[in-house]
């Protein structure tokens, strides 16, 4: 009988342990949001449909593009964006969001090119990202500056709503339908880093920068020119110096392309002194 009273104790318990494990995941399948939620650095608001679709159109995001979304919520950015093609990631710090977030992508048959963790998005890493989707506050987007200028020149930032504090938007697009509040999209293109001396074969470009705004000077051959209209977009660059257009792309410490005045259009180089980086 003890022998019977062990076994009718352990097939009841294990059945307890079965009927909670049920109840979890059941509770799991069926956590929805609440719109307004706290949340570890910002509260839970998502984008409108219409609004991940204008952001990723303002990305141009493809099947090429590596797209984070810092603070991910339910997922909505990296879903749309997994379905165009794109490998996409989602940080977000609410576990049950994670896996909501989960759930949602395997519904959408996304689930092999959209991955959600979770994590503190201040802590992410971001470096091989080429775009960023965001929706996050601007003392958020401020904390987050530093590692925004270090990703690759040329990647792309979609902010809804919040502009980057200090960095002026490359572009920005109002969401006129199927929208209501948080309706505006601000789009960055992350520049390549050029302030500092460049030496070229007539003397030496000194560049300074402020994001995609440059000025500065070219000492060519003992005379001192200013720079006018001095652009960088990504890695594209573009200034006037004596009424001589001047346009190319930098890549790392290089820079070149073509120089184009009242007596045609020349190739020009320019490489970076080290002893000048800022």
């Amino acid at each position: 009988m003890r022998v019977k009273s062990i076994l009718e104790i352990s097939v009841f318990v294990a059945g307890l342990i079965a009927g909670a494990v049920s109840c979890a995941i059941a509770a799991e399948a069926n956590y929805q949001p609440r719109v307004g939620q706290d949340g570890k650095d910002v509260i839970w608001v998502p984008n409108p449909e219409a609004m991940v679709e204008k952001m990723l159109d303002m990305a141009v995001v493809n099947a090429q593009d590596f797209v984070i979304d810092l603070g991910s919520g339910d997922g909505r950015n990296v879903i749309g964006a997994a379905k165009r093609g794109a490998r996409a990631r989602g940080v977000e710090f609410n576990p049950d969001l994670v896996e909501h977030s989960r759930r949602l992508a395997a519904a959408a048959g996304v689930s092999a090119r959209a991955e959600f963790v979770q994590g503190d998005m201040f802590a992410a890493d971001i470096s091989e990202a080429s775009v960023l989707a965001l929706f996050l506050l601007p003392d958020n987007l401020r904390a987050l500056l530093p590692k925004f200028v270090d990703m690759k020149p040329g990647s792309r930032i979609a902010s809804n709503t919040y502009e980057i504090p200090g960095w002026p938007a490359d572009k920005s697009e109002t969401v006129r339908s199927d929208c209501a509040a948080f309706c505006i999209v601000f789009l960055y293109v992350v520049p390549a880093k050029v302030a500092g001396g460049w030496r070229t074969a007539d003397g030496v470009i000194h560049l300074e920068q402020d994001y995609q705004r440059i000025t500065g000077g070219y000492d060519f051959n003992g005379i001192n020119l200013p720079l006018e209209g001095g652009r960088i977009n990504g890695a594209e660059i573009r200034f006037a110096a004596n009424g001589i257009e001047y346009f190319g792309r930098v890549d790392g410490d290089v820079m070149e392309g073509t120089a184009t005045g009242r007596n045609g259009a020349a190739p020009w180089r320019a490489t970076r002194l080290r002893d000048s980086v800022q």
